[in-house]
């Protein structure tokens, strides 16, 4: 969520000046933006074809931001588990999800606000412009919404206020780029708004995500939502007979029960004998797959050299080799607060009266003051949602030809789609059955 305010230095009249504060905080103009992600999973068979070279078909400026949206992953997951309340905690979030509404936020930004955003995203106007990276988002969403063998749709929203009149250009370019819908609401029906929002976001995410709004602001002006749903399936779906009672090991002192899935069969892995990681791929169809990534020496380990051409190695590198591997069930939910987390990445003058949000409005000085992200994971027996944290009991690859992966301590999790080549979700769990977090 993104909440815009009208800035305390926008010129006023002495009539207006005469009520002081209290006009000004009467007249306060808001916008919310929300970042909304749902994932959930059915059974169904699947096929499986390998995609190592897509490149050809795809354009340098379409390649060029989807590189630097893995980069922007890796940067947003690290700056992410360095605050302190998420060290010890699960993440899961989405990556494209953030890159595609601080891109479209773009649109609404001049100046020194929006260099501070294309800068941020990872793009330098030197080697591309803002046309460029816009058409590039648009490319990503056809190809994401055009997959027929995974239900996956993403797409953003507008509910305005009655009275707020953004300007014509930045509405029609949300429509063309960033597949935006636009609806008007009168805000002071504060019950009824709300109530139309979450049935959209309901809607969109297929009952994952019913209470998006709860406490509307009544000085709101525009809300502004994107949203990811994804419904893959495994290629080989575990047995719900080999799901047995197991132990989960958060950290030296503490477990938990969990209900740990298994099946034995060839998969793709990878042992990273520079940092002592194991490496699972599961597929879903033939253009997204899971990666659980556990390290043998903890999760920080892995977390201090993580960066996108690691990753690029693992895909590169895959094997396939019997492997029995054991997987927790889980379902969580993820709310986060992003407005630090930004600033750290160099996104400021967003947050203050610097904003220059003239491409959103003329008439009315805007600044963010909130950015709110919301995610869910479903992992079970036919499917997984996003990212999960574990860890797996290993055999070294050159010493047998069969493997155990037991995922029975915290571990990482990154759903990447092969034909966009980008990052959809990603995540560490460290306690499969510590379900809700808000921070």
């Amino acid at each position: 969520m993104i909440l815009f305010r009208q800035q305390s230095a926008q010129k006023q009249n002495s009539k207006a000046r005469y009520n002081g504060i209290n006009t000004i905080n009467k007249m306060r103009q808001v916008l919310f933006l929300y970042i909304v992600l749902a994932v959930f999973y059915t059974p169904i068979q699947a096929e499986h074809h390998h995609h190592d070279d897509d490149s050809q078909e795809q354009d340098s400026d379409f390649l060029r931001v989807c590189n630097k949206n893995i980069e922007f992953a890796f940067r947003l997951y690290k700056q992410i588990i360095s605050q302190p309340d998420f060290q010890s905690k699960n993440v899961f979030f989405s990556p494209m999800s953030v890159s595609l509404t601080l891109a479209a936020l773009a649109l609404g930004a001049r100046g020194e606000t929006h260099e501070q955003l294309f800068s941020g995203l990872g793009f330098n106007v030197s080697e591309i412009r803002a046309e460029e990276v816009n058409e590039a988002f648009h490319q990503i969403l056809l190809e994401l919404n055009n997959k027929t063998n995974v239900d996956l749709s993403v797409g953003s929203a507008l509910f305005m206020n009655d009275t707020f009149k953004p300007n014509p250009e930045f509405l029609n370019n949300m429509k063309h780029f960033y597949h935006s819908e636009a609806f008007t609401a009168d805000f002071t029906k504060i019950t009824e708004t709300t109530e139309l929002i979450n049935k959209y976001i309901k809607d969109k995410t297929h009952g994952k995500i019913t209470e998006l709004v709860k406490n509307m602001d009544a000085s709101a002006i525009m809300y502004v939502i994107s949203y990811i749903y994804f419904k893959g399936k495994w290629e080989f779906p575990f047995s719900t007979q080999e799901t047995k009672e197991d132990e989960f090991h958060v950290d030296e002192k503490t477990k938990v029960a969990v209900q740990m899935m298994s099946q034995k069969r060839t998969f793709n892995v990878y042992y990273d004998k520079q940092i002592f990681t194991n490496v699972l791929q599961l597929h879903y169809g033939d253009s997204v797959s899971m990666m659980l990534v556990l390290p043998h020496h903890g999760l920080k380990s892995l977390e201090d050299v993580l960066h996108k051409s690691r990753v690029e190695k693992w895909h590169k590198w895959m094997k396939k080799m019997e492997c029995q591997v054991f997987l927790p069930k889980c379902s969580i939910s993820t709310s986060y607060s992003l407005q630090q987390i930004l600033i750290k990445m160099g996104i400021t003058d967003i947050f203050s009266e610097k904003a220059n949000f003239t491409g959103i409005s003329e008439k009315q000085s805007l600044l963010v003051s909130q950015v709110i992200h919301k995610a869910t994971l479903d992992i079970d027996e036919t499917g997984t949602t996003g990212s999960a944290v574990t860890q797996i009991l290993v055999k070294p690859l050159s010493f047998s030809s069969s493997l155990t992966l037991k995922f029975d301590r915290p571990f990482m999790v990154i759903i990447y789609h092969h034909d966009v080549k980008s990052i959809l979700f990603m995540g560490k769990i460290v306690n499969p059955v510590d379900s809700d977090h808000v921070y």
